[in-house]
Protein backbone atom coordinates (compact mmCIF):
# COMPACT_ATOMS: atom_id res chain seq x y z
CA UNK A 1 0.00 0.00 0.00
CA UNK A 2 1.04 3.10 -0.78
CA UNK A 3 1.54 5.53 1.81
CA UNK A 4 -0.55 8.67 2.37
CA UNK A 5 1.72 12.03 2.56
CA UNK A 6 1.26 13.92 5.52
CA UNK A 7 0.12 17.40 5.19
CA UNK A 8 2.36 19.79 4.24
CA UNK A 9 3.33 21.96 7.73
CA UNK A 10 4.34 24.77 5.77
CA UNK A 11 0.91 26.12 4.26
CA UNK A 12 -2.61 26.19 6.78
CA UNK A 13 -5.73 27.27 5.46
CA UNK A 14 -8.83 28.13 6.88
CA UNK A 15 -12.26 29.96 6.43
CA UNK A 16 -14.46 32.04 8.94
CA UNK A 17 -17.68 32.88 6.81
CA UNK A 18 -16.75 34.64 3.35
CA UNK A 19 -13.20 35.48 4.20
CA UNK A 20 -10.22 32.89 4.22
CA UNK A 21 -7.02 32.55 5.36
CA UNK A 22 -3.64 31.27 4.14
CA UNK A 23 -1.19 31.00 7.14
CA UNK A 24 2.32 30.63 5.90
CA UNK A 25 5.23 28.59 7.73
CA UNK A 26 5.85 26.77 10.87
CA UNK A 27 7.44 29.34 12.37
CA UNK A 28 11.34 28.23 11.88
CA UNK A 29 13.72 30.14 9.58
CA UNK A 30 11.19 33.21 9.49
CA UNK A 31 8.68 31.24 7.40
CA UNK A 32 10.73 30.55 4.65
CA UNK A 33 9.55 28.37 2.04
CA UNK A 34 10.74 25.45 -0.05
CA UNK A 35 9.51 24.92 -4.22
CA UNK A 36 7.25 22.24 -3.16
CA UNK A 37 5.27 25.07 -0.62
CA UNK A 38 5.14 27.94 -3.52
CA UNK A 39 4.05 25.46 -6.01
CA UNK A 40 1.07 24.46 -3.29
CA UNK A 41 0.06 28.05 -2.71
CA UNK A 42 -0.42 28.46 -6.41
CA UNK A 43 -2.90 25.49 -6.38
CA UNK A 44 -4.55 26.62 -2.95
CA UNK A 45 -5.32 30.44 -3.94
CA UNK A 46 -6.38 29.35 -7.30
CA UNK A 47 -8.63 26.57 -5.59
CA UNK A 48 -9.97 29.34 -3.06
CA UNK A 49 -10.75 31.76 -5.76
CA UNK A 50 -13.60 29.17 -7.40
CA UNK A 51 -15.47 29.39 -4.70
CA UNK A 52 -17.78 32.00 -5.70
CA UNK A 53 -18.54 32.63 -1.82
CA UNK A 54 -15.49 33.96 -1.20
CA UNK A 55 -15.05 37.49 -0.71
CA UNK A 56 -11.90 38.40 0.86
CA UNK A 57 -8.62 36.49 1.47
CA UNK A 58 -5.90 37.20 4.10
CA UNK A 59 -2.02 35.99 3.85
CA UNK A 60 -0.36 35.78 6.91
CA UNK A 61 2.63 34.05 8.63
CA UNK A 62 2.99 31.76 11.12
CA UNK A 63 4.18 33.57 14.47
CA UNK A 64 5.96 36.36 14.93
CA UNK A 65 6.90 37.29 11.25
CA UNK A 66 5.38 37.12 7.50
CA UNK A 67 7.97 35.52 5.38
CA UNK A 68 11.66 35.59 4.72
CA UNK A 69 11.42 33.78 1.31
CA UNK A 70 12.70 30.91 -0.52
CA UNK A 71 14.22 27.78 2.27
CA UNK A 72 17.71 28.18 0.91
CA UNK A 73 18.82 25.23 2.43
CA UNK A 74 16.59 23.55 -0.27
CA UNK A 75 19.25 24.73 -2.54
CA UNK A 76 22.11 23.21 -1.04
CA UNK A 77 24.07 21.30 -3.83
CA UNK A 78 20.86 21.98 -6.31
CA UNK A 79 21.36 22.05 -9.56
CA UNK A 80 20.51 25.29 -11.66
CA UNK A 81 17.50 23.02 -13.37
CA UNK A 82 15.95 22.58 -9.67
CA UNK A 83 16.79 26.21 -8.73
CA UNK A 84 15.07 27.22 -11.67
CA UNK A 85 12.12 25.42 -11.02
CA UNK A 86 11.82 27.04 -7.58
CA UNK A 87 11.51 30.31 -9.03
CA UNK A 88 8.77 29.03 -11.84
CA UNK A 89 6.75 28.13 -8.98
CA UNK A 90 7.53 30.88 -6.40
CA UNK A 91 6.64 33.19 -9.51
CA UNK A 92 2.89 31.09 -10.24
CA UNK A 93 2.54 31.68 -6.04
CA UNK A 94 2.68 35.50 -6.73
CA UNK A 95 0.63 35.29 -10.06
CA UNK A 96 -1.86 33.04 -8.49
CA UNK A 97 -2.73 36.25 -6.05
CA UNK A 98 -3.01 38.91 -8.37
CA UNK A 99 -5.06 36.88 -10.17
CA UNK A 100 -7.45 35.80 -7.52
CA UNK A 101 -10.87 37.32 -8.09
CA UNK A 102 -11.42 38.96 -4.59
CA UNK A 103 -9.10 41.36 -2.90
CA UNK A 104 -6.20 39.65 -0.89
CA UNK A 105 -4.92 41.25 2.31
CA UNK A 106 -1.39 40.89 3.59
CA UNK A 107 -0.66 40.86 7.11
CA UNK A 108 2.98 42.01 7.88
CA UNK A 109 4.77 41.03 10.85
CA UNK A 110 8.54 40.88 11.39
CA UNK A 111 9.92 40.73 8.03
CA UNK A 112 8.56 39.88 4.41
CA UNK A 113 12.19 40.09 2.37
CA UNK A 114 13.28 38.56 -1.36
CA UNK A 115 10.17 36.14 -2.20
CA UNK A 116 8.16 37.35 0.93
CA UNK A 117 8.53 40.92 -0.30
CA UNK A 118 7.31 39.85 -3.74
CA UNK A 119 4.04 37.96 -2.21
CA UNK A 120 3.61 40.82 -0.17
CA UNK A 121 3.93 42.91 -3.27
CA UNK A 122 1.58 40.80 -5.14
CA UNK A 123 -1.18 41.07 -2.86
CA UNK A 124 -4.36 43.58 -3.37
CA UNK A 125 -3.44 45.49 0.30
CA UNK A 126 -1.02 45.39 2.47
CA UNK A 127 -0.64 46.27 6.53
CA UNK A 128 2.25 46.12 9.04
CA UNK A 129 3.06 46.33 12.45
CA UNK A 130 5.10 49.17 13.17
CA UNK A 131 7.92 47.31 13.56
CA UNK A 132 7.63 45.15 10.51
CA UNK A 133 10.00 45.55 7.47
CA UNK A 134 10.34 44.64 4.07
CA UNK A 135 12.49 44.67 0.87
CA UNK A 136 15.17 42.48 -1.80
CA UNK A 137 17.85 41.56 -0.24
CA UNK A 138 18.69 39.08 -3.20
CA UNK A 139 21.61 40.84 -5.00
CA UNK A 140 24.12 39.94 -2.16
CA UNK A 141 23.16 36.18 -2.80
CA UNK A 142 23.41 36.12 -6.26
CA UNK A 143 20.10 36.19 -7.00
CA UNK A 144 19.45 37.95 -10.38
CA UNK A 145 16.08 40.35 -10.15
CA UNK A 146 13.41 39.42 -12.83
CA UNK A 147 11.33 41.89 -14.60
CA UNK A 148 8.38 40.49 -13.38
CA UNK A 149 9.93 41.19 -9.23
CA UNK A 150 10.81 44.87 -10.54
CA UNK A 151 7.70 45.43 -12.04
CA UNK A 152 5.68 44.62 -8.59
CA UNK A 153 8.20 47.38 -7.01
CA UNK A 154 7.83 50.04 -9.55
CA UNK A 155 3.97 49.91 -9.73
CA UNK A 156 4.00 50.61 -5.58
CA UNK A 157 6.55 52.58 -5.46
CA UNK A 158 8.38 53.79 -8.70
CA UNK A 159 11.42 53.10 -10.40
CA UNK A 160 14.01 55.09 -7.93
CA UNK A 161 13.01 53.41 -5.17
CA UNK A 162 12.31 50.06 -6.93
CA UNK A 163 15.95 50.42 -7.99
CA UNK A 164 17.51 51.67 -4.18
CA UNK A 165 15.72 48.54 -3.03
CA UNK A 166 17.11 46.40 -5.98
CA UNK A 167 20.72 47.69 -5.78
CA UNK A 168 21.21 48.01 -1.67
CA UNK A 169 18.61 45.12 -0.51
CA UNK A 170 18.00 47.33 2.43
CA UNK A 171 14.85 46.39 4.48
CA UNK A 172 12.42 49.40 4.94
CA UNK A 173 10.93 49.63 8.41
CA UNK A 174 7.10 49.71 8.26
CA UNK A 175 6.27 53.52 8.58
CA UNK A 176 9.18 54.37 5.41
CA UNK A 177 7.34 51.41 3.24
CA UNK A 178 4.10 53.34 4.27
CA UNK A 179 5.18 56.48 2.65
CA UNK A 180 7.20 54.78 -0.10
CA UNK A 181 3.74 53.51 -1.15
CA UNK A 182 4.31 49.40 -0.72
CA UNK A 183 2.13 49.03 2.68
CA UNK A 184 -1.13 51.18 3.30
CA UNK A 185 -1.04 51.25 6.88
CA UNK A 186 1.15 50.67 9.68
CA UNK A 187 -0.50 49.86 13.46
CA UNK A 188 1.09 48.68 16.53
CA UNK A 189 1.41 45.11 16.46
CA UNK A 190 -1.21 44.39 19.30
CA UNK A 191 -3.85 46.02 16.98
CA UNK A 192 -2.69 44.16 13.79
CA UNK A 193 -4.95 41.90 13.96
CA UNK A 194 -7.51 43.56 14.42
CA UNK A 195 -7.16 46.06 11.78
CA UNK A 196 -7.28 43.33 9.49
CA UNK A 197 -10.02 41.60 10.53
CA UNK A 198 -11.89 45.21 10.13
CA UNK A 199 -10.35 45.47 6.71
CA UNK A 200 -11.36 42.06 5.41
CA UNK A 201 -14.88 42.38 6.94
CA UNK A 202 -15.54 45.79 5.60
CA UNK A 203 -14.65 44.70 2.40
CA UNK A 204 -16.85 41.50 2.71
CA UNK A 205 -20.13 43.40 3.03
CA UNK A 206 -19.69 45.06 -0.09
CA UNK A 207 -21.76 44.22 -2.92
CA UNK A 208 -19.73 40.62 -4.42
CA UNK A 209 -19.82 41.61 -7.81
CA UNK A 210 -19.05 45.61 -7.59
CA UNK A 211 -15.96 43.92 -5.42
CA UNK A 212 -14.71 41.43 -8.02
CA UNK A 213 -15.38 44.50 -10.89
CA UNK A 214 -13.25 46.69 -9.00
CA UNK A 215 -10.18 44.47 -9.02
CA UNK A 216 -10.87 42.93 -12.35
CA UNK A 217 -10.71 46.68 -13.46
CA UNK A 218 -7.38 47.20 -11.69
CA UNK A 219 -5.89 43.72 -13.01
CA UNK A 220 -6.56 45.43 -16.42
CA UNK A 221 -5.37 48.39 -15.82
CA UNK A 222 -1.63 47.11 -14.53
CA UNK A 223 -2.25 44.25 -17.38
CA UNK A 224 0.34 46.33 -19.78
CA UNK A 225 3.02 46.43 -17.54
CA UNK A 226 2.53 42.65 -16.45
CA UNK A 227 2.75 41.73 -19.93
CA UNK A 228 6.15 43.86 -20.42
CA UNK A 229 7.60 41.62 -17.47
CA UNK A 230 6.98 38.38 -18.91
CA UNK A 231 9.74 38.10 -21.21
CA UNK A 232 11.76 35.39 -22.22
CA UNK A 233 12.94 32.93 -19.24
CA UNK A 234 16.32 33.70 -17.92
CA UNK A 235 18.45 32.41 -15.81
CA UNK A 236 17.42 33.01 -11.76
CA UNK A 237 20.80 32.47 -10.32
CA UNK A 238 24.48 33.85 -10.92
CA UNK A 239 26.68 30.58 -10.52
CA UNK A 240 29.27 30.53 -9.05
CA UNK A 241 28.56 33.47 -6.74
CA UNK A 242 24.99 31.96 -5.99
CA UNK A 243 26.44 28.58 -4.81
CA UNK A 244 29.26 30.67 -2.43
CA UNK A 245 26.61 32.99 -0.84
CA UNK A 246 24.08 30.25 0.15
CA UNK A 247 26.64 28.28 1.71
CA UNK A 248 28.27 31.18 3.71
CA UNK A 249 24.44 32.87 4.36
CA UNK A 250 23.39 29.32 5.79
CA UNK A 251 26.42 28.70 7.95
CA UNK A 252 26.24 32.76 9.27
CA UNK A 253 22.27 32.02 9.93
CA UNK A 254 22.97 28.49 12.08
CA UNK A 255 25.69 30.83 14.11
CA UNK A 256 24.05 34.23 14.47
CA UNK A 257 21.05 34.56 12.41
CA UNK A 258 21.50 38.24 11.18
CA UNK A 259 19.25 40.06 9.24
CA UNK A 260 19.71 43.13 6.82
CA UNK A 261 19.84 46.62 7.86
CA UNK A 262 16.91 48.47 8.03
CA UNK A 263 16.42 51.58 6.93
Amino acid sequence: MTPVPAPDPALRTSRSGPVAEIRIGDGHRRNALPGRAWARLAREVGELGEDRSLRALVIRGQGDTFCAGSNMTDWVDADTGYVEESFAHMEAAFTAIEDCPVPVIAEIRGVAAGAGCQLALACDLRLMADGARIGMPIARLGILASPAFAARLVALAGPAAARELLYTGRLLAAHTAVARGLAEDSVPEEQLTARTRDLATAIAGQPPAAIRAAKLAVTAALAPQRQAAAVNPRPAVARPHFDRAITAFLGQRSATAPAPPAG
